[in-house]
């Protein structure tokens, strides 16, 4: 017997365009929906004629992004808000303006986000740290909160830094900011957020958080296009110098003819840390009407949707078949890793789920379900009918 899904009503699924998919992968990259594409083609038709194209047009949709963003994280200031092509980009920022010294630590935990990992490895190697990667033990049934005592147990006086996401991109596994940021402050060290897995489907308050830098790449959850981010910086930052001295970033750039006369001076806060040419007039207005129908369905919403999708009866029968689903409490509900037994053919039931026009993610060996508000009953049911099939042959 299939689960029954609560509060369908709150399904978008017509606003997007999915064919007869069974797409259970945001993780991965979310679809763009309707209102999201018309946003980008009309940006590409904009630029047909470019002389229509004002000064102002220039500075618009990016302030419209930083106060959409400031909104869904709960800050007041949107100028604290920076836009980037990527998270490894936001990373970079980080590493070049914080302070390292020979004996301090790193911590982060394993198997992140490889855009979270690169830049720590190299800071380690030229000023001699330490990189501590704190791994969860997947033998107790309560991995993920032994998980998070293990990193609160990593952070020391010697830590300059700690950056994890709000849950773990590959199985979902929830880390508890507010506990993890506040040991950080009580030693200084920085506490850095890769909210890309997260932000968009699972509420997040950065006033209460309080992270000194929080990461976000656009394409999955805030359901916006690729090669493009938000950062939010907090005071640590708000001085730094950028990776980039483009003229966008410069004080009185809105001032075209008077562009010859250099500036040295910054724009304010994390605006300087734009990437160079953010006036991208395709990529932006697809940002903004992203950010604008997230904040219309309501972020609470979407978490509490996905929640209904992956119901307890969906995951016991995914239990009765020998999937074995984190406990609730330590995991989010946009995102959850299953873990495959052993004995399993990953590329059999790879094969059975393609065949079922399934499309999730296979991690190691896992499978990493991720749903959004587009999906409904009918994917679940796929997914657990495929899983059937799959135990009968």
């Amino acid at each position: 017997m299939h689960p029954t899904i609560e509060n369908s009503s709150l399904c978008k699924k017509s606003l997007f365009q999915l064919d007869d998919a069974h797409y259970l992968n945001c993780a991965y990259m979310s679809p763009l929906s309707k209102s999201v594409e018309e946003a980008g083609i009309i940006g590409m038709q904009r630029k047909r004629i470019p002389n229509a194209l004002k000064s102002t047009d220039f500075f618009e949709d990016s302030e419209k992004i930083r106060n959409l963003f400031a909104r869904i994280i709960n800050i007041s200031n949107s100028h604290q808000i920076a836009i980037i092509p990527s998270v490894s980009y936001g990373m970079a920022i980080i590493a070049k303006n914080t302070n390292f010294r020979r004996g301090q630590n790193i911590v982060i935990t394993s198997d992140q986000m490889p855009s979270n990992v690169y830049t720590w490895h190299k800071v380690c190697q030229k000023y001699g740290l330490e990189l501590r990667v704190v791994k969860p033990d997947r033998t107790f049934n309560n991995y993920g909160n032994l998980w998070n005592e293990k990193i609160l147990e990593s952070i020391d006086r010697n830590t300059a830094l700690v950056t994890l996401g709000h849950v773990h991109w590959m199985d979902g596994t929830l880390f508890k900011l507010k506990e993890i940021g506040q040991l950080a402050r009580k030693y200084g060290a920085a506490f850095i957020v890769d909210g890309t897995q997260s932000v968009g489907a699972l509420p997040l308050n950065v006033s209460e958080i309080q992270p000194d830098a929080l990461i976000c790449a656009a394409y999955k959850w805030l359901m916006g296009p690729y090669s493009i981010g938000v950062a939010y910086f907090g005071s640590r930052y708000l001085a730094g110098i950028p990776l980039e001295e483009n003229w966008l970033n410069r004080v009185d750039s809105n001032c075209f003819p008077d562009l010859v006369n250099y500036k040295y001076e910054y724009r304010p806060k994390a605006i300087r840390y734009d990437v160079g040419e953010v006036s991208n007039f395709i990529l932006l207005p697809m940002l903004v009407r992203a950010l604008e129908q997230l904040l219309e369905w309501d972020i609470k919403n979407i978490q509490t949707y996905c929640c209904n999708l992956m119901n307890d009866k969906l995951i016991n029968q995914m239990g009765e078949l020998g999937f074995l689903v984190p406990e609730k409490d330590n995991r989010a509900d946009h995102i959850i890793g299953v873990d495959i037994p052993k004995y399993v053919e990953i590329k059999k039931l790879q094969s059975i789920l393609n065949r079922n026009k399934v499309l999730i993610s296979v991690r190691g060996q896992s499978i990493r379900i991720s749903p959004n508000i587009y999906n409904d009953e009918d994917d679940m049911n796929a997914l657990i009918d495929a899983l059937h099939q799959f135990r009968r042959n």
